[in-house]
């Protein structure tokens, strides 16, 4: 199992995997050889930030004032370690 999520580690997309948007099906979409993942509205706002330039911390607070939301830290740390089991993402070199 994967360790959780470090707040100072910028997650990013892993190598294996192409995300993009698809106006066919109204959603962003991971493809990969194999095949395609359609993603839900969150699952693509999270994955579009996933760059490694920002921390999970810095994810979550864009993306709290985007929606003008609070509170989303728990989920969306669970949405990364999700993906970090599926192989979508991989974490970036830690910050000194």
């Amino acid at each position: 199992m994967n360790a959780p999520c470090a707040t100072d580690v910028g997650p990013r997309l892993s190598r294996r995997f192409r995300l993009q948007w698809e106006d066919a099906q109204q959603a962003w979409v991971l493809l990969y050889p194999e095949g395609m993942v359609r993603l839900n509205r969150s699952a693509g706002e999270i994955l579009l930030r996933c760059d490694g330039s920002r921390t999970l911390d810095a994810i979550v607070a864009e993306l709290e004032q985007r929606f003008g939301a609070s509170g989303l830290a728990a989920d969306v740390a669970g949405f990364i370690d999700m993906a970090r089991g599926q192989q979508w993402v991989e974490a970036a070199q830690a910050r000194p």
